[in-house]
């Protein structure tokens, strides 16, 4: 029998990507009001989902691999609401987002080629990563200008982030999921 929490968790991920689509149609639509709305219930779920997993006791490989998709898409969607949005900024910030994205797309490629899927390692550094951004691309939405200090360190920690998860890639030879980091993958050899 499974535990209902499982469905509850999978079910608040989902949120994510389910609201892709919706976030897209915000965009095309010019509807940053809503469209900000909307991204922050993803974030919010991104903090949420995976600490009911933990503490339920139901955390699973379809619900690591959910939710790494549903990261990935409300990131996506983070990104094209601020392209179509806060165009200047992506543009004065062409050269740190672009490093970001060259790296995302090295790391996701490697993983297809060695695993066939994408990655769910979930790093210390991931979730930091995440929260960073989250918080970046929320203050980005609801202030009027910027917070530097902020996406500085975001891409920072992100940058490093891609990083470990590319080496994770080459130490790795078989898929795995919620891996703490290089350190530890190291520490067990």
């Amino acid at each position: 029998m499974v535990n209902r929490g499982y469905f509850v968790v999978n079910g608040i991920t989902w949120v994510r990507v389910i609201a892709f689509p919706f976030l897209v149609l915000l965009i095309y639509l010019d509807r940053q009001d809503i469209f900000k709305w909307l991204l922050g219930i993803c974030f919010f779920t991104d903090l949420i989902d995976g600490m009911l997993a933990r503490k339920l006791k139901v955390a699973s490989v379809f619900g690591t691999k959910l939710d790494s998709i549903g990261d990935d898409l409300t990131i996506l969607a983070g990104i094209l609401g601020v392209w179509f949005f806060k165009q200047d900024f992506l543009i004065e910030q062409r050269w740190t987002i672009g490093v970001m994205l060259v790296l995302f797309v090295l790391q996701t490629l490697l993983a297809f080629i060695r695993y066939g899927r994408i990655t769910s390692f979930h790093t210390f550094l991931a979730k930091l990563a995440a929260l960073l951004q989250g918080t970046f691309l929320l203050l980005l939405f609801f202030t009027q200008s910027p917070f530097y200090p902020l996406f500085y360190v975001a891409a920072i920690v992100t940058t490093l982030e891609l990083i470990e998860e590319i080496i994770l890639v080459m130490l790795l030879n078989e898929w795995r999921a919620n891996v703490r980091g290089v350190f530890w993958v190291l520490r067990n050899r």
